[in-house]
């Protein structure tokens, strides 16, 4: 399909001005939120959409060894891929980016703070699905 076609479909939709409110979320991304997880009605929290789409940590554990929280390799592929993408170019996002340091400044990778400020952004955007609103930017805190 062509760009053309995939925003016309999306501008049809009557929350793809909610989803595209939010910074980082573009038409490629719109289209695959709408495709794979639609009004997000099917998931009771944003913890299991968050499950579902692979960004949610996972404990490994057998008998009495447990290790820490690691990003799963399952989930949703192109939810994940999307989420991902939405977060590193969000980081020009003031709120984004504070969130973003502060995993930094934590000892974290670029890939694993990405992943956070991926999940953490899932939370947002299942609530404005969920509710229908448009993305409200928050003032970030300084660490």
């Amino acid at each position: 399909m062509s760009r053309q076609v995939i925003e016309a479909l999306l501008e049809a939709h009557p929350l793809s001005k909610v989803l595209t409110s939010m910074p980082g979320i573009g038409v490629r991304t719109a289209a695959v939120l709408l495709a794979t997880v639609g009004d997000a009605g099917s998931f009771p929290s944003a913890g299991h959409l968050a499950s579902y789409a692979g960004l949610a940590p996972a404990t490994r554990q057998s008998g009495t060894s447990i290790h820490g929280e690691h990003a799963p390799r399952g989930g949703n592929r192109q939810l994940k891929r999307a989420m991902f993408l939405s977060a590193f170019a969000a980081l020009h996002d003031p709120a984004s980016r504070t969130y973003y340091d502060k995993c930094r400044a934590r000892g974290k990778t670029h890939t694993q703070a990405l992943l956070r400020l991926a999940r953490q952004r899932i939370s947002v955007l299942f609530a404005m699905l969920r509710d229908g609103t448009f993305y409200e930017p928050r003032s970030p805190r300084t660490a």
